[in-house]
């Protein structure tokens, strides 16, 4: 006799073969259009759901789990981030947490990268000037960056994509150095050419450039506070492409008006789409809209990871990405 297939529910649009994998493994709802869900409707689908497929739009607290039927018993997020999930909540209802990780660390470093080359080599002002058709032609002072060859990169969150883009910026003649919350075996460091930094006050006052790459985390948010900030050069540059809340936004973009710092690139918001329309108008900042792991590769083997995680459960096994509040 055939096992009855799990209810699978799934809040966002995702790439067609995962949807299409999805459909032949379980009994599975795809989402019609690819808005976020309202409240209302991950409210029903958690009643209704075996298993909810969420995304990092998708705020499920403490409230929204104790509207969960007796049903639901696993939450596969799709992406590796879970700090917009109640994990400990989750765990007290006997519902199980699983994410993505380690599959968007090269996706995710490649873009830092590029933020970087992009303000110290002020690429979208070039953009502009050409799109306007103002280009007069070249001219020995026009539009000069900086080289990024022997300038300090300061990397504040040294895990799998700190790594990854410290390995980027070697290529590119950069010194690395960074701060995390443990110091990197001595292997590591030695071949990353890293210099480790137990005070966050003491790099950043130092570098040439910064790197957000840490978690969305209590003791993360703010970390680059308005005090911090102003320990950074005028001359110094920070890109984030980890999570919005770890800068005070307000206090970024009032430096950067005035030239306390010379630049920012930017792929993640602290109020998520409600981003300060000051920082919008200015030159010497990039933005984008978080493309940090927008590759069809990167969310298809995301997409394999929440399909390895149901399976397994569905199994009678953990989940091989099950995630426990001991490990946030």
């Amino acid at each position: 006799m055939a096992r009855e297939r799990l209810s699978v529910v799934v809040t966002r649009r995702l790439p067609e073969p995962v949807e299409t994998r999805l459909s032949e493994l379980f009994d599975v709802q795809l989402r019609g259009n690819d808005t976020p869900m309202s409240r209302q409707e991950l409210a029903a689908a958690m009643k209704a759901a075996d298993v909810l497929v969420p995304t990092v739009t998708d705020t499920i607290d403490a409230a929204l789990l104790g509207q969960a039927g007796d049903k639901l018993k696993l939450i596969a997020n799709y992406g590796a981030g879970v700090d917009h999930i109640d994990v400990a909540t989750a765990r007290q209802r006997g519902i199980l947490v699983s994410n993505t990780p380690g599959v968007l660390t090269d996706d995710t470093a490649d873009m830092a990268m590029a933020l970087i080359m992009a303000v110290v080599r002020r690429i979208p002002e070039g953009l502009a000037v050409m799109q306007k058709g103002d280009w007069q032609g070249w001219a020995p002072t026009a539009m000069l960056g900086g080289r990024l060859a022997g300038r300090r990169l300061g990397i504040l969150g040294m895990g799998q994509i700190g790594q990854a883009v410290a390995r980027r910026a070697r290529a590119f003649g950069m010194q690395i150095h960074y701060h995390n919350r443990r110091r990197l075996r001595p292997e590591i460091e030695s071949d990353l050419e890293a210099t480790y930094w137990e005070s966050l006050d003491q790099m950043v006052a130092r570098m040439d450039v910064i790197s957000v790459n840490c978690p969305s985390t209590p003791s993360t948010f703010h970390l680059l506070n308005a005090r911090r900030l102003k320990l950074m050069k005028p001359s110094a540059v920070v890109v984030n492409t980890s999570r919005g809340e770890v800068i005070d936004e307000h206090a970024l973009t009032r430096m950067l008006r005035s030239n306390e710092i010379a630049g920012a690139g930017l792929d993640v918001y602290e109020k998520g789409t409600s981003i300060n329309p000051r920082l919008r108008e200015l030159p010497n900042v990039v933005l984008l809209p978080h493309m940090g792991s927008a590759t069809l590769e990167g969310r298809i083997e995301m997409g394999e990871k929440v399909l390895l995680n149901i399976k397994t459960f569905e199994d009678g096994h953990r989940p091989p990405d099950q995630v426990v509040p001991a490990m946030l």
